[in-house]
């Protein structure tokens, strides 16, 4: 899976800070609990990190950058959401069926 360049610098922030990757952790298992499909989880964890770049964006000067050249808005963050749910939340295994 590629990121954008948006994307990328998002989530080196999000794994380079202790707190905030704990944050995210919980954030992206919280979205898969509470949703019937992990397409689902993902639109909600991409809302989710829409709005957190933007609340970023005024404290942390990289993302004040992205947000004035790209716009939050029009920028996607599914790829980084379904890699959350990837890393964080792996698919669950399959039991294998007995031969007769």
């Amino acid at each position: 899976m590629s990121l954008n360049r948006s994307e990328q610098q998002l989530f080196e922030y999000i794994e380079a800070n202790r707190e905030e990757r704990q944050f995210w952790e919980y954030k992206v298992r919280g979205f898969v609990a509470q949703s019937a499909v992990r397409s689902e989880a993902a639109r909600l964890i991409e809302g989710e990190l829409r709005r957190y770049l933007r609340e970023r964006a005024g404290v942390v000067p990289k993302f004040k950058q992205l947000a004035e050249t790209e716009g939050s808005a029009r920028m996607s963050l599914l790829n980084l959401a379904e890699y959350l749910l990837r890393l964080w939340v792996p698919l669950p295994v399959k039991a294998k069926r007995a031969s007769a």
